[in-house]
């Protein structure tokens, strides 16, 4: 077995529902695959004490996990009041309307068509339920309307799909771009050095103890990856396909089309800055 201390940003092991920060709640949805690792990470968050609860990211159109969102809050002595959503993709974010039934929430998020109720979400919003502070982070890049949220008072940053629990994330061409993307990661490495955030919790695979760590880590695959993108064209290969096939070689098949998305993402950076 590998030492998680070992492993970029400390992952903590095994993805389960239950509590991950004195603040935070993990509910598992039940939709694991090569893409959602062990699924999607739906977070209920709430202040010691506070009867009120936010929930981050529903997760997919499944009712049985909804459910088991709202009785995970009630056995809490918790009422939902609001729903955030970190993008759109539907693995986060499908089931927020069935969710806002079941709720009576409004969903708040960047994007105005995955809206229910008159307030979006942006740079330098905080969303305060129940005690409980929420402070809004943009982070485009894996999507443009993708947003994490840092929790204070955990020293805590829930990231979506911008930094996970395991592995990389792809840049979702041609929504996602990567100057956004590597931006972004900045901006949560500023977290971690101005403001002590330790601990990420991500959208998909286990809570990570070492959060700086986990963003050094995803800024020096991106810039290794971007020296390879470039190596490969200045090889010859010209398409995505190509590049993705020589790059990638070393990455299960079944994970070719995303990345064909990040290399897509890549030639355009490089295309925009002069470097193929």
């Amino acid at each position: 077995m590998s030492d998680a201390a070992a492993l970029p940003g400390q992952p903590r092991g095994l993805v389960v529902s239950g509590p991950a920060t004195p603040r935070a709640v993990n509910v598992l949805a039940p939709n694991p695959s090569a893409m959602t690792l062990d699924g999607t990470n739906t977070w209920l968050l709430s202040e010691p004490g506070s009867d009120l609860a936010v929930v981050v990211d529903p997760g997919p159109l499944d009712e049985g996990h909804l459910r088991h969102v709202v009785d995970t809050a009630s056995a809490l002595g918790k009422r939902v009041a609001l729903t955030l959503l970190t993008h759109g993709h539907p693995d986060h974010a499908e089931g927020a309307g069935r969710f806002a039934e079941l709720t009576g929430t409004a969903v708040r998020a960047l994007d105005p068509a995955l809206r229910l109720g008159d307030e979006g979400l942006g740079a330098g919003d905080v969303v305060t339920v129940g005690g409980l502070e929420l402070r809004v982070v943009p982070t485009p890049g894996h999507t443009s309307d993708s947003l994490s949220f840092h929790l204070p008072a955990d020293r805590a940053v829930l990231t979506g799909d911008t930094i996970l629990g395991r592995g990389t994330t792809m840049v979702a061409h041609p929504d996602g771009r990567l100057g956004d993307y590597l931006d972004s990661l900045r901006r949560l490495r500023s977290l971690t050095v101005d403001d002590g955030v330790h601990t990420v919790l991500p959208g998909h695979g286990p809570v990570l103890e070492d959060a700086q760590g986990a963003v050094e880590f995803y800024l020096a695959h991106r810039a290794g990856r971007l020296a390879q993108v470039e190596s490969a064209v200045a090889s010859g290969l010209r398409t995505a396909a190509e590049v993705v096939a020589h790059v990638y070689a070393d990455v299960d098949r079944s994970l070719w089309p995303a990345a064909e998305l990040s290399v897509r993402a890549q030639l355009e950076y490089l295309r925009e800055r002069g470097q193929v």
